[in-house]
């Protein structure tokens, strides 16, 4: 696919599952719109949205991704009760399902930025 073309329709994807994830948290940013590849094979992120959680220090993430792991929208940060009253709410109105996969991406965040603790397995905006 031609990147114009991929990026067009991964920023469409993007904005759906910020304006999905707005909804239950109030305020949503937009993350990636392509695929991590490494080569010049340009793919959207996935339509379908699976959501994970980040734990922090300052308190939980929400992402919301595709099947590969590659985040779409992200809210923060929450404490464990919000957080749980909104996958809740999600999880019964969005029949979503909690992102299970493995990615790379983030064991190579968390040794950049030297996170302390990590709960969920997701592509991050980096």
């Amino acid at each position: 696919m031609q990147y114009f073309v991929a990026l067009k329709l991964g920023e469409k994807r993007v904005i759906a599952s910020q304006n999905l994830l707005t909804k239950y948290t109030g305020h949503a940013l937009p993350a990636l719109a392509l695929k991590d590849n490494k080569n010049n094979h340009w793919e959207p992120v996935g339509e379908e949205n699976l959501y994970a959680i980040v734990k922090e220090s300052n308190g939980f993430m929400i992402v919301l991704c595709d099947k590969n792991g590659v985040a779409k929208s992200i809210a923060q940060w929450f404490t464990e009760d919000a957080k749980n009253e909104i996958i809740a709410r999600v999880r019964a109105e969005e029949n979503m399902s909690e992102y299970t996969g493995k990615n790379e991406i983030i064991a190579r965040v968390r040794a950049e930025e030297n996170m302390s603790e990590y709960t969920g397995k997701l592509s991050l905006p980096i």
